[in-house]
C-alpha cells in the first residue's frame, strides 16, 4: 500500500493511492496515519479493503507529510562511503546517529524556507525507514520485521550552522521545513529489498544525486538493530538513512541553495517530491 495523508496543513485527511494513481479517502477506517495506524494489525486490515470501494479525491490536493505524530527523527550521518569521501570526512566505523528537530517536518512538495543568516544551505535525498512496532534491542537479523514501510526523505541541511559552529549537527538541520518527506509511505511489502533502491535529486533540472541503497556502509536491518540498542523505537519513528554522493558542499567549486531553486528528488517505487526554496521573511 501506498498511504498517505492530503489536505491543507494541520488538517490533514488518511489515504492511501490506489492502483490506477488516485486519491482515496480511508477516514472511515483510520483516525489518522500515526502510530496506532501502522501496527502490523492494522495495516493487515487496511490491506484487504477493497480499494475500489473507498471514496476518491477529487482534484490536486496538497500532500502532506504520510505520516503524522511522529516522535523521533532519528538521522544516519554519513552512510555512503563516497558520500564521507566527498565531504572530506573519515569512513565511520559504526553508525553516526544525530537527531533532527520535527517541528522542521512539512509535506513533500511545500517550500523549503532557508533559516534566518544562512549561508550554505544543502540537500540530501535520503531513503527514510518509518518504524511500525515497538522495537528495543532487536536482533539485525529481524529487525525489519519492526518496519513499516519507506518514503522518500529530504534531509535539507545548512551546512555553516551544522559544521562551522560549535555543538551539534542538530543546528543545521533542524530549521522549520528542513524534513519534507513523502509524498507517501510504501508498506514493506511492497519493498522487496531496501537495500537495492535508486535515489536521485536534481536542482533547477541538473542532476546532482544519482546513487543506490547499495553502496550503504550499514544497512537498513543493521540500522534499525543498532539504534534500537540505544534508544527504544516507537511506532512512527523515522530513521532517515543517510546520503549518497552529489550535496552541495561536495561539489567543486560548493554549490548552495538559494531563494528560487527549485529541488526534485526521488527514489524508484516510492514516488518523487518538489520543493522551492525561499527566503526567511525576515532576512
Amino acid at each position: 500500500m501506498k498511504l498517505l495523508r492530503y489536505g491543507p496543513a494541520g488538517a490533514e485527511k488518511p489515504g492511501l493511492l490506489d492502483a490506477d494513481g488516485a486519491i482515496r479517502d480511508l477516514s472511515a477506517h483510520v483516525s489518522d496515519i500515526d502510530g496506532d495506524a501502522l501496527a502490523p494489525a492494522k495495516l493487515a486490515e487496511l490491506a484487504k479493503l477493497d480499494t475500489s470501494s473507498l471514496p476518491a479525491v477529487d482534484g490536486g490536493p496538497r500532500l502532506g507529510p504520510p505520516v503524522t505524530g511522529v516522535g523521533k527523527l532519528l538521522c544516519i550521518g554519513l552512510n555512503y562511503r563516497d558520500h564521507a569521501e566527498e565531504t572530506g570526512m573519515p569512513i565511520p566505523a559504526e553508525p553516526i546517529l544525530f537527531m533532527k528537530a520535527t517541528t522542521s517536518i512539512v509535506g513533500p512538495n511545500d517550500d523549503v524556507m532557508l533559516p534566518k543568516g544562512s549561508r550554505k544551505g544543502d540537500w540530501e535525498t535520503e531513503l527514510g525507514v518509518v518504524i511500525g512496532s515497538r522495537a528495543s534491542y532487536v536482533a539485525e537479523a529481524n529487525a525489519l520485521e519492526y518496519v513499516a514501510g519507506y518514503c522518500v526523505f529530504n534531509d535539507v541541511s545548512e551546512r555553516h550552522f551544522q559544521l562551522e559552529g560549535t555543538g551539534q549537527w542538530v543546528k543545521g538541520k533542524s530549521a522549520d521545513t528542513f524534513a519534507p518527506f513523502g509524498p507517501y509511505m510504501v508498506t514493506r511489502d511492497e519493498v522487496p529489498d531496501p537495500q537495492d533502491m535508486h535515489l536521485w535529486l536534481e536542482v533547477d533540472g541538473k542532476r546532482y544525486q544519482d546513487g543506490s541503497t547499495r553502496t550503504m556502509i550499514f544497512s537498513v536491518a543493521h540500522l534499525v538493530s543498532y539504534v534500537s540498542r540505544y534508544m527504544t523505537l516507537e511506532p512512527g519513528d523515522i530513521i532517515p538513512t543517510g546520503t549518497p554522493p552529489g550535496v552541495g558542499v561536495g561539489q567543486k567549486p560548493p554549490v548552495f541553495l538559494a531563494p528560487g531553486n527549485v529541488m526534485r528528488l526521488g527514489i524508484d517505487g516510492l514516488g518523487e517530491q518538489r520543493q522551492t526554496v525561499v527566503a526567511h521573511p525576515d532576512d
